[in-house]
Parts: C-alpha cells; structure tokens; sequence
C-alpha cells in the first residue's frame, strides 16, 4: 500500500474506534443509570393488589410501564448529571493533557452525550410517559380481544388523538397571537 493509503487507513480505523469507544462508554453509563433507577423505583413501589390474583395481562402491563418509566427516570438522572460529568471532565482533561488514561474524555463523547439526552428527554416527556399512562388505564376496545395489543391499539389511537387536539390548540393559538392578515384568514 502506498504511504498515503496507509495514513488515510489509520485515521478511519482511528475515528472508527473512536466512535466505538464512545458508543460503548454511552452504553454504560446509561445501564448502569438504568440499573440504579430500577433499584430505585421498585424500592418505592407499592406492591399491586392485582398481581396476587395471577392476572397475567395486568401484571404484563404494570411490567412494562415500570420499564417505561425506570427509562424515563434513568433520562432524568443521566440529564441532571450531565452538567456536573461536563465540567468535571473538563478540568480533568485541562489539568492532564498528555495523560493516555484520560483521552478518552474528548469533546465528542460529552457533546455525543448532550444530544442523546437531550433525544431522550424529549421522546420520554412526549410519548413514553403518556403512553405509560395511557397504557395502564386502557382495557382495549370494546367489543376487541382482550390483551396487550389490544391495550397498545387503543394506547395508540388516544395518543393520536391527543396529538391532534394539541397540534390543533397550537395552530388556533398561533393564528390568534400571529400578527400578520394571513394567520387569522387561515383561522376563519
């Protein structure tokens, strides 16, 4: 190979390792969040009185709004430390420069952080945690098998729904507040 292919070769097996090394460092820290507020969350749970009965479908459903909301939780927690993880790496990699043990603290991987939880934040606020709600209050259709995809339809159609009377409430707002002719002509 010739001297150039070479150097164009390291430096995409070195941004490929780089983007490994992140992903794998993003993967635990947030396990290890999830695991921590799983611990968290069923440390304060009451214990429902429907799982004593052996109904499967509610028990079902309780486990998964419990996983939607220890990974709404986890967000949470990995948006509050994020901050204070920022600005300790910062001054970490500003007091050692040249320390090999430390590289792995680069921009990349704080800014690649910021953007996942800031991803994160906003899918929890926005679907999962109405969905969670949703989800446990729903029975399914009427006239529908009962089940869990029952439930997730009908989860579904009331988050559509809730979607379009918002975006609705936005648009008339938006046309109300708007100061130009062509908002309030697109309201009437």
């Amino acid at each position: 190979m010739a001297p150039l292919e070479q150097d164009v070769l390291t430096v995409r097996e070195q941004l490929f390792h780089e983007r490994v090394r992140e992903c794998i460092i993003c993967a635990l820290l947030f396990a290890s969040l999830y695991i921590l507020c799983h611990f968290i969350i069923t440390h304060f749970k009451k214990h429902t009185d429907f799982t004593a009965v052996h109904d499967d479908e509610d028990a079902a459903v309780n486990k998964i709004a419990l996983e939607l909301c220890t990974f709404t939780l986890a967000v949470a927690l990995g948006a509050v430390l994020l901050l204070p993880f920022s600005i300790i790496s910062n001054e970490v990699l500003l007091s050692f420069p040249q320390n090999y043990y430390i590289q792995w603290l680069n921009g990349s991987l704080i800014h690649g952080l910021w953007n996942l939880v800031f991803l994160f934040s906003n899918m929890s606020l926005v679907f999962l945690m109405p969905f969670a709600y949703f989800f446990t209050e729903s029975e399914g259709f009427a006239g529908s098998k009962k089940g869990i995809m029952a439930r997730v339809y009908e989860t579904s159609v009331v988050l559509l729904l809730l979607t379009l009377l918002v975006l609705g409430m936005v648009w008339v707002a938006s046309a109300i507040v708007g100061n130009n002719a062509a908002s309030r002509q697109s309201l009437y």
